[in-house]
Parts: C-alpha cells; structure tokens; sequence
C-alpha cells in the first residue's frame, strides 16, 4: 500500500510530497528536490498502510 507524506528538503527548507511503499518495512533512496533540484537521501521505516518515521538527510 502506497501513502503520500509530506518532506523537507534539508537543503533549501521547501516541502513537497513523496509517496512510500508501506510494505516495505525498511527504506533508504535518494530523491531530488522539487524546488532547488539537489539530491538528498530519504529513509522510511513502515508498517503496512503506516509510515512510522520519515527522515530527510544530506548527502
């Protein structure tokens, strides 16, 4: 099950959305920035249906 969160980019501070695959308990990718385009890394911890935590870190 898909679920859209709200995330800050670490670098300019803008908030965009992504979507996290929730059965996938443990996730670690790398997403740009809508706004100012610079790469950073998003970790996920999920349960089915639930993001448990959302973190965004510089690279």
């Amino acid at each position: 099950m898909e679920v859209s969160e709200n995330i800050q980019c670490p670098f300019c501070g803008q908030r965009f959305e992504v979507t996290i695959d929730t059965s996938v308990s443990f996730q670690r990718f790398t997403t740009d920035c809508e706004v100012c385009c610079r790469p950073f890394e998003v970790i996920a911890e999920c349960e089915p249906g639930e993001i448990l935590s959302l973190d965004a870190v510089a690279n």
